[in-house]
């Protein structure tokens, strides 16, 4: 498993818990930003899930997120209580320029969007640090 968080001190927090738990053979923390974790070559298109609170707008997230994913990964963000609203918030042209297709929205008792990578995700993503949430793709 690997834990990414851009602000180092809560990486240094989330390494010294895999350390008190005994999971260093097992877990991996990468304190960076995932606009550049995600052109790293051990960490691109390698993984078979992402969980994600929502951070930022779905694209952003989508963004940041799709490049970890290998095809026929997923990628699992929390969202807001409305569900129907979810639907909208991830469209179909958005979703597939980043290779991702919604798959499911789970409502019960806490909504999350299920999205998969169904083709690698273009080189060109993730954009610069700060692009995305300045010029989100949808």
């Amino acid at each position: 498993m690997t834990l990414l968080d851009g602000r180092v001190q809560r990486a240094a927090a989330l390494e010294r818990a895999v350390l008190r738990l005994g999971w260093s053979e097992r877990v991996t923390v990468v304190s960076e930003r995932a606009e550049l974790a995600g052109r790293r070559p051990e960490l691109r298109g390698r993984l078979d899930a992402v969980v994600a609170r929502g951070f930022g707008p779905p694209a952003v997230t989508a963004e940041c997120a799709s490049p970890f994913l290998r095809v026929g990964g997923v990628l699992v963000v929390s969202e807001p209580p409305d569900a129907a609203a979810t639907l909208s918030r991830w469209p179909g042209a958005g979703c597939a320029a980043l290779g991702l297709e919604l798959v499911r929205v789970l409502d019960a008792p806490f909504s999350f969007a299920v999205l998969r990578q169904v083709e690698p995700c273009a080189d060109r993503y993730p954009r610069r640090v700060g692009i995305p949430e300045k010029r989100p793709l949808f």
